[in-house]
């Protein structure tokens, strides 16, 4: 197959997802704790890891000191590539060795060998799992979960024993190990939570609908059926982890979120009431659902979901639409501050407002100077009129010209017909 090649869904088309490879992981995470084993010569790990000389005498230019047995098997990894099957062997051997001390140090190096070989390793992490020392079932436990988000298959069938083991310890590192791996891989995550949603055990289901959140944006169609489930579950706990998913949901996939919120904004426990809220708000205002669903919220019982309800009215509607809306809301509103609230909403206040309310929806009046209005009382090509002259004399009222501001009367037909019309002759 050439180098070139991608994977891609037959249905879709896409590239098929791979995961987290190795090549992304921060291997560092993998590696033993420091110690001397990382200051061991190449040429002397395996001689020490499979007991051929029980110590080694560490030069000057090394750091000095002395390495184990233990030590040796701590720094397989680090043989040559060549020399990768024998270590591999000297480390089988040691996940078997009677000494308490070996198992725990080859589970320790166990996650970063098995990038370079991993055959049978998880059979005998498997078995020391089991171990009958406390120490070596803890290191077996840490293993575990730094091994399963990098071989979820081959980690399936013994992640799936440790999520169902009655221990608390053991089933809390399976539950850590499951989140850790739904993160790289949300398919193996869905497949672990699938089953245990459909468990009796109230604690397994618990347990596994807070790990939801991890798969919410990556775990597709399945997750999505995933936290639709968890919110039809009897047990309010768990509809509560799975109403926490819904804000994640609602800025990823809206539509998605929209559908879960319509089932579950009438749920009777008010954390998830609360969580439906606050992914409520996330939605897109103008759909026609999403204004169904807040109409419909702020004729609920619950206070604080009518609150959150009333508090939307006036993004998803306006005008006379929003005055009815909340006028019939106000005739079975019992809160005084909800009442209060509804009230402003359903007044009118152009018809309904004060006189300084009314006022503000005015047209504003024309600013005039003051030498205009001067201007139209006294016009400038006026002819003065001396009203103090006698009596007796006649004012030509005829050549008196009309103010600026107004027009000279037009002749009608009348005047005309009158013009046109002869004098009577003296009888």
């Amino acid at each position: 197959m050439s180098r070139g090649y991608i994977a891609r869904d037959p249905r879709t088309g896409k590239p098929i997802r791979k995961g987290r490879s190795a090549k992304d992981l921060d291997i560092r995470s993998l590696y033993p704790i420091e110690g001397v084993w990382a200051r061991i010569p190449v040429y002397d790990i395996l001689k020490l890891a499979s007991g051929e000389i029980q110590n080694l005498e560490l030069s000057l230019t090394n750091g000095g000191g002395f390495a184990r047995r233990d030590d040796g098997i701590k720094a397989l990894h680090r043989v040559y590539e060549n020399l990768i099957p024998r270590a591999h062997e000297i480390l089988l051997d040691a996940l078997d060795d009677d000494d308490a001390s070996i198992r725990i140090a080859a589970l320790e190096v166990s996650p970063i060998f098995a990038l370079k070989q991993h055959t049978n390793l998880i059979p005998c992490l498997s078995d020391r799992l089991l171990d009958d020392s406390d120490d070596v079932r803890a290191m077996a436990r840490r293993c575990l979960k730094l091994m399963a988000p990098v071989f979820p298959s081959g980690c399936e069938e013994l992640l799936r024993r440790e999520l169902h083991d009655t221990r608390k310890e053991h089933r809390n590192n399976a539950f850590e190990s499951l989140r850790e791996t739904a993160k790289a891989w949300p398919e193996v995550g869905c497949l672990h939570i699938d089953e245990l949603l459909r468990e009796d055990e109230l604690d397994l289901r618990r347990r596994s609908s807070k790990i939801l959140r991890t798969i919410a944006t990556k775990g597709g169609a399945e997750g999505w059926d995933l936290i639709g489930w968890a919110l039809e579950d009897i047990d309010a706990q768990v509809r509560r982890n799975g109403a926490q998913c819904l804000t994640t949901l609602a800025n990823s996939e809206p539509s998605i979120a929209m559908i879960l919120v319509e089932g579950a904004i009438m749920d009777d426990d008010i954390k998830v009431r609360k969580s439906v809220i606050r992914a409520l708000k996330k939605l897109d205002m103008e759909n026609p659902r999403v204004t169904s669903m807040i109409l419909d919220g702020a004729r609920s019982r619950d206070y604080e979901l009518r609150k959150a309800c009333v508090e939307q009215l006036s993004i998803i509607m306006s005008g006379d639409a929003l005055r009815e809306a909340a006028g019939e809301l106000l005739r079975h509103e019992t809160a005084p501050d909800l009442r209060q609230r509804l009230g402003a909403l359903a007044r009118d206040v152009e018809l309904d407002g004060s006189e300084d309310e009314k006022n503000k929806y005015l047209a504003a009046v024309d600013v005039v100077k003051d030498d205009i209005i001067e201007e139209e009382m006294f016009p400038k090509n006026a002819i003065p009129v001396n009203l103090e002259k006698d009596s007796d004399s006649e004012i030509d009222y005829e050549n008196i010209p009309p103010p600026r501001s107004g027009l000279a009367k037009p002749k009608g037909e009348h005047e005309i017909e009158k013009a046109g019309r002869r004098e009577p002759e003296d009888l």
